[in-house]
């Protein structure tokens, strides 16, 4: 992976940040719950015909990451061939419905985030303390319904002036990723047009959805070697680590 600089350009006045795999390790938690979800429904329940193979992390990386908790379900069933009900909002994780899934892989992740805790990219959290020294507004967009706890848990929560989540997603009947509702609420939050704020992603539906949304600076962060793809997807520069990100004079 390339270790090249990017400059921010001077046009940016705000930075909006997703949080799994770009702030915080807990992509890898989510991954685990997903998968804890899915092999064991595909174990009971697939039918005859489906295929049957156990979730993988390119099935994460396609399927799930990045989109909202139902989006997420009704994409990977839909990759096997298995239809369920759609069920409501509220149905609980004993519920067989895309809602009552969603439900289930939530308890799950809270589970092996009370067993392994939060771990955060030191270098973004860096880099988020210099887009503050610097004045420039800052927001996390997460499909995670448990943003504002985990980011809390991580003790960064205090560093943003904005957070859309899954939660307000759903109270305000927000497309999730790649369609650019989330974003564009987040730069409404915070008072500045598109077009003057930048994405930090690394999930290529989170990119497609800055793109989408005509935001002046996409950057794709390559965790797991997807630079063609998030380059593909729409990212202006992509980058490894946040520590690559460099200002102007």
């Amino acid at each position: 992976m390339s270790k090249r600089a990017v400059m921010v350009p001077a046009h940016v006045r705000a930075c909006l940040f997703d949080m799994d795999g770009v702030l915080t390790r807990t992509a890898e938690l989510h991954e685990a719950a997903w998968k804890q979800l899915f092999d064991d429904l595909l174990e009971r329940d697939a039918p005859a015909g489906a295929d049957r193979s156990p979730f993988t992390q390119g099935d994460y990386d396609r399927f799930v990451d990045g989109r909202l908790r139902a989006d997420g379900v009704r994409s990977f069933l839909s990759s096997r061939g298995i239809t369920v009900q759609e069920g409501a909002p509220d149905d609980g994780a004993d519920v067989e419905s895309v809602h009552g899934l969603g439900a289930r892989k939530d308890a799950y992740f809270h589970e092996l985030l009370q067993s392994r805790g939060v771990a955060r990219y030191e270098t973004s959290v860096a880099f988020v303390e210099a887009v503050r020294a610097r004045g420039l507004q800052r927001a996390v967009v997460s499909a995670s319904r448990n943003c504002r706890d985990v980011l809390r848990a991580a003790g960064i929560l205090h560093l943003f002036n904005a957070v859309v989540d899954g939660v307000v997603s759903g109270e305000l009947g927000l497309h999730g990723k790649p369609a650019p509702d989330t974003f564009l609420e987040a730069g409404r939050r915070l008072g500045v047009a598109p077009e003057h704020a930048s994405v930090f992603e690394d999930a290529t539906v989170g990119v497609a959805a800055g793109r989408a949304g005509g935001f002046g600076w996409v950057v794709g962060v390559d965790r797991s070697g997807e630079r063609r793809a998030l380059l593909e997807a729409g990212a202006d520069a992509v980058v490894d680590d946040l520590s690559a990100v460099e200002w102007g004079a």
